[in-house]
């Protein structure tokens, strides 16, 4: 195997033998297999497109996949191995719609196109993904993945156009992720679909992109990822109100209770509504944390309050909640044997032999075998008061006192924006993010979003002008009201983003953290400082590009920092 997708990728390099995450050999060959598979349903997808072919299910597919393949979603070959059959059936199934169109083309340097080649109108594909041939059985679709599929195994060789070329691919897994929590919600774009399947076509449909056109193509994963986020905060506001500030607590009240870990909104309140009147009370966990902010989530009285801090914690917190865990998205490790008999996994989410809630055709999910584990299990048999942390400064709250925090900087009150954001991570030197935020001057804002957040979240930094210095934006989707919040700021003051009293010093850890920094890039955004380490996946020409056009820093030390963005006077 070759994995080196995120940040924490063996010896910075990239996993060979198994992944950091856990992911074994025969795990990464399958989901290089499913890609090569999404690259000929791609090929084909696009010419259906053109010739007025629905493409609904080749879409949903697209996404389907391409999240499945992000870190910390799926660990089960079995589902690997399903999910690439329905891919190549999909595919024999638009080729087929394709025959009457009369779409024809030729075969260039192998590289699979729609051919006559003499056979009936619509022709076939010969060689390349869109002619591949699933064989029978996991073993031997581990062999094919290990042997063509690979990252490795990319049609070039120049090495910032692979560098280049796997920046896109996890680019739009990392769009995928946020498209797949839209269209749960009713959510959807042609238009994104249709640069899904572009992208994952590019490099093997015959057009020969030299560096100048990956790097294009680069920025336009964040054009489409910034459409994505778009779409699911429609989706998630229009479905459960805009957040508002909401103060959650960290301790527990005695009750039964499920834990719920992972991003999906839709998973939640289906549970709050089967959980109403049964003596269970709901905590979050990790990115779920945000979505107390919510009027519709929050106004079920059992929804209590949040347990635990990030992802990479799990197997320290986890056998210490005494109910089951739903995990609804990416972000699971291999169950420890204190609660693997207490997890369950939803949706796109899957551990070999973790069961997995069932949902109908509509999407609708029965947690019948959740609840169920939780009236069994002890629940917390005390009360205890831990605090609590303030959550819902989300865009429309920021901007409801949009008139005070101008004030504030306008008097000198508020100094300075810190956007402080981003994936935490078990890898040493993320204690960065905590120290940078304790040690900003009292006069300046803290701006948080996304699982990072669980380095400092709950400090009490103090207020300026009655305004939290620490605002809680929301999940690593909720970048989108981030952006929303510096654009409105760059308007009322009358200046570019870049010129705002505003630096963004970023973590990450996976791809949705790649999206959203190809946003920032393709907003022109400049001046980010990003660790704990840059991407394995970046070739120094890559990086030297990002640094002399926008300006892309390392993280250094929190001192060296501060000083470097507000001057001599950094620390108050």
């Amino acid at each position: 195997m070759f994995c080196y997708q995120c940040e924490q990728a063996a010896k910075g390099e990239g996993c060979t033998k198994i992944g950091v995450c856990g992911k074994q050999p025969d795990v990464a060959a399958l989901q290089d297999l499913v890609i090569w598979c999404l690259r000929g349903l791609a090929l084909v997808a696009v010419e259906a497109r053109k010739a007025g072919v629905p493409t609904r299910e080749a879409d949903e597919l697209a996404v389907k996949g391409l999240f499945a393949t992000l870190t910390n979603v799926n660990f089960d070959p079995e589902y690997f191995e399903h999910l690439a059959s329905n891919i190549i059936r999909e595919r024999e199934s638009l080729k087929a719609k394709l025959a009457p169109s009369g779409v024809v083309g030729m075969l260039k340097n192998g590289i699979a196109k729609l051919t006559g080649n003499g056979d009936t109108v619509g022709g076939k594909f010969e060689r390349g993904p869109a002619a591949y041939t699933l064989p029978s059985g996991i073993a031997s679709m581990v062999a094919d993945g290990e042997k063509f599929a690979g990252l490795k195994s990319y049609p070039t060789d120049n090495a910032d156009i692979a560098s280049l070329m796997h920046t896109v691919l996890f680019g739009i897994r990392g769009v995928a992720a946020y498209a797949d929590h839209a269209q749960i919600l009713g959510q959807r774009d042609e238009g994104l679909y249709a640069f899904l399947h572009e992208a994952l076509a590019a490099g093997w449909d015959g057009v020969q992109r030299d560096l100048g056109a990956w790097v294009g193509l680069s920025l336009k994963v964040g054009e489409y990822n910034l459409k994505a986020m778009e779409l699911l905060d429609a989706g998630n506001t229009g479905t459960y109100g805009h957040p508002t500030p909401t103060k959650v607590p960290l301790g527990h009240r005695r009750n039964k209770c499920i834990l719920v870990s992972g991003h999906d909104l839709k998973d939640l309140h289906m549970l709050l509504e089967q959980t109403t009147g049964k003596g269970i009370d709901i905590y979050t966990h990790g990115e779920m944390l945000p979505t107390h902010g919510y009027p519709e989530l929050k106004k079920y009285e059992h929804f209590y309050g949040h347990f635990g801090t990030a992802w990479q914690n799990q197997h320290k917190e986890f056998p210490t909640f005494p109910g089951p865990i739903v995990m609804t998205t990416n972000c699971i490790q291999k169950p420890q044997g204190a609660y693997e008999k207490n997890i369950f996994t939803t949706g796109l989410v899957g551990w070999p032999g973790v069961p997995s809630v069932p949902a109908d055709a509509r999407g609708d999910k029965d947690f019948s075998d959740v609840i169920r584990r939780a009236q069994e299990m002890p629940g917390f048999t005390d009360d205890q008061d831990k605090g609590g942390v303030m959550v819902g400064f989300a865009r429309n709250a920021v901007l409801g006192v949009a008139d005070k925090v101008i004030e504030a900087v306008k008097s000198g009150a508020i100094r300075h924006f810190f956007l402080v954001a981003g994936c935490d991570g078990a890898k040493p030197g993320r204690n960065y993010y905590t120290e940078f935020v304790e040690k900003a001057p009292k006069d300046t804002v803290i701006l948080t979003l996304a699982c990072g957040k669980f380095r400092f979240f709950d400090k009490d930094l103090g207020t300026i002008g009655g305004l939290p210095r620490l605002l809680d934006i929301g999940q690593c989707n909720d970048a989108y009201s981030a952006i929303q919040i510096a654009v409105a700021l760059s308007k009322a003051f009358g200046v570019g983003v870049n010129e705002l009293p505003l630096s963004m010093v970023l973590s990450w850890y996976e791809q949705k953290a790649v999206a959203i920094l190809l946003t920032l890039l393709h907003l022109g955004i400049t001046n980010i400082r990003l660790g704990p380490t840059l991407p394995a996946f970046l070739t120094p020409n890559v990086v030297d590009f990002l640094v002399q056009n926008y300006n892309i820093k390392p993280i250094t030390t929190p001192d060296q920092d501060l000083e470097a963005i507000l001057g001599a006077q950094a620390v108050a």
